[in-house]
């Protein structure tokens, strides 16, 4: 592993642009106990040694780490759980690990990445209310710091124009966003892997963990096989993309942050109008909404969006709304009589108190009567 040619990383800077992006974002202050997920690969072990060194700055409060050992990689996966707990120690920072017996879950079913998502978060959040409880501060002051750097934004930038999405997909990630409960922030997104592996490479041997072949940081082998979805797109379209123009990742990432302003702007006007033409069905959301018959005098764009966030908010956190939904809904939208059936599950239906989307059972139930 040595260091890249023409590439020369100053500890100091790196760990200055990290503290610059987290306080232009608000992305978290010394009242918030911070967990930081670590793999034990190149960036989540970045994020490990800028996260002890803004706490040792007082930039950060307190600072913990999760690692999730998902036992997919044999004893691959075991040394990756070994060398984060050793860079833990090194770091003097409080480690939760735990092990999730993959394999045997996807015996029973669904995607791999979709499950071992669910289940990294639903520790993450244990994580952090532990953490919380054991400070003895409010859970809703805790935060997750992920690794996610600009290539990883970039290749979500190319998966998602592959497989198709809406303006809002193409900012690829925020900086701040709730996944699954948990509020995770993402300080390294302005970075790439390239900074990130120069700034670990940069840092004196005394202060730095190894794995048991020296390595500063564990490689997944799994990373360069293209029959992956996402490794394909890393190693055929952005390596080649990088070759045409080698600024790519500081082109795409200013493209992808013209994309999120306006985003934001679409979303905040989609949700003065939700908050104002759309009433809960029941007590709880996934019990669904009535979009009121006014709603339909807002523009086309603003009027999916709403569709796509009310549709959003009665599906689990990691269920993707289909556009195939909205256009349904888009369909129904005035036609008296109309009905369709979306994501499997919710009906949509059309009257003159205006589009209501509700569980499959309780419309079926209601047409009982």
């Amino acid at each position: 592993m040595g260091a890249r040619k023409g590439r020369v990383s100053n500890p100091d800077r790196t760990i200055e642009r990290v503290e610059a992006l987290i306080a232009e974002r608000s992305l978290a202050s010394v009242d918030n106990p911070v967990v930081l997920m670590v793999s034990g690969g190149s960036d989540s072990t970045a994020l490990a040694y800028i996260g002890a060194d803004l706490r040792n700055r007082g930039a950060l409060g307190f600072v913990s780490m999760l690692h999730v050992n998902h036992k997919l990689r044999g004893e691959a996966s075991d040394a990756d759980a070994a060398f984060v707990e050793s860079l833990a120690k090194a770091l003097d920072i409080p480690l939760f690990a735990c092990e999730i017996d993959m394999p045997a879950l996807m015996r029973e079913g669904g995607n791999m990445e979709s499950v071992a998502r669910r289940e990294r978060y639903a520790a993450a959040r244990d994580a952090v209310e532990s953490t919380c409880r054991h400070l003895g501060v409010p859970a809703d002051t805790g935060v997750v710091f992920t690794a996610h750097t600009a290539d990883d934004r970039a290749e979500n930038f190319y998966m998602r124009s592959i497989v198709g999405t809406g303006p809002g997909g193409l900012r690829a990630m925020k900086h701040a966003s709730f996944v699954q409960g948990v509020d995770v922030r993402r300080p390294l997104l302005e970075l790439s892997r390239d900074d990130l592996r120069s700034y670990v490479e940069s840092l004196p041997t005394d202060r730095v963990a190894t794995d048991a072949a020296g390595a500063r940081w564990r490689e997944d082998a799994t990373n360069a096989d293209t029959d992956r979805f996402r490794a394909f797109v890393r190693h055929e379209i952005v390596a080649r993309a990088k070759d045409r123009n080698p600024r790519l990742l500081e082109t795409l990432t200013r493209t992808m942050n013209l994309i999120a302003d306006e985003d934001d702007l679409l979303e905040a006007r989609a949700n003065e109008v939700l908050l104002r033409e759309a009433a809960p069905l029941g007590t709880s959301r996934e019990e669904g909404f009535l979009i009121a018959p006014a709603a339909a005098e807002a523009e086309t764009p603003l009027l999916r969006r709403l569709i796509y966030r009310t549709i959003a908010l009665m599906l689990p956190s990691e269920e993707r709304v289909d556009s195939v939904s909205i256009d349904a809904c888009l369909d129904a939208f005035g036609r008296s009589g109309a009905v369709a059936n979306i994501q499997n599950d919710i009906a949509v239906s059309y009257n003159k108190r205006g589009l209501r989307l509700e569980p499959m059972a309780a419309f079926r139930a209601r047409r009982k009567k």
